[in-house]
């Protein structure tokens, strides 16, 4: 399990109104308290985006977070939006019913330019 948690990581990125929450690895509950540090710890802005592109897992505890991450910014008055889950990630989505009430978008077409996600 801690090479899991090594293996897993999170950074974030601020661009005028926007946050990126980029993370890589597995979502569960050894990585979970990490994922959630991550979100509330973004400065608070109109969107909050989660890239989950490098995510391999996101197990019932990340939905957790996802729900609670939704819910958290939009008392903000802002928005939570998902980009470029893998079919993985987007099976889970589907299935638990989030990707009807939370946004999903693509990634910025050249990431290395990109200043946020």
């Amino acid at each position: 399990m801690r090479e899991r948690e090594e293996r897993f990581h999170v950074e974030t990125t601020v661009s005028g109104d926007v946050v990126c929450v980029r993370v890589v690895g597995v979502i569960d509950i050894a990585t979970v308290g990490a994922f959630r540090a991550a979100l509330w710890a973004a400065p608070a802005r109109s969107e909050l985006r989660v890239d989950l592109s490098e995510v391999r897992l996101l197990s019932a505890a990340g939905v957790r977070a996802l729900i609670a991450a939704r819910l958290w910014v939009r008392a903000q008055g802002g928005q939570l939006v998902l980009v470029d889950p893998p079919p993985v990630v987007d099976r889970v989505l589907r299935a638990t019913g989030l990707r009807r009430v939370i946004p999903i978008a693509e990634a910025a077409p050249d990431r290395i330019l990109a200043a946020v996600c």
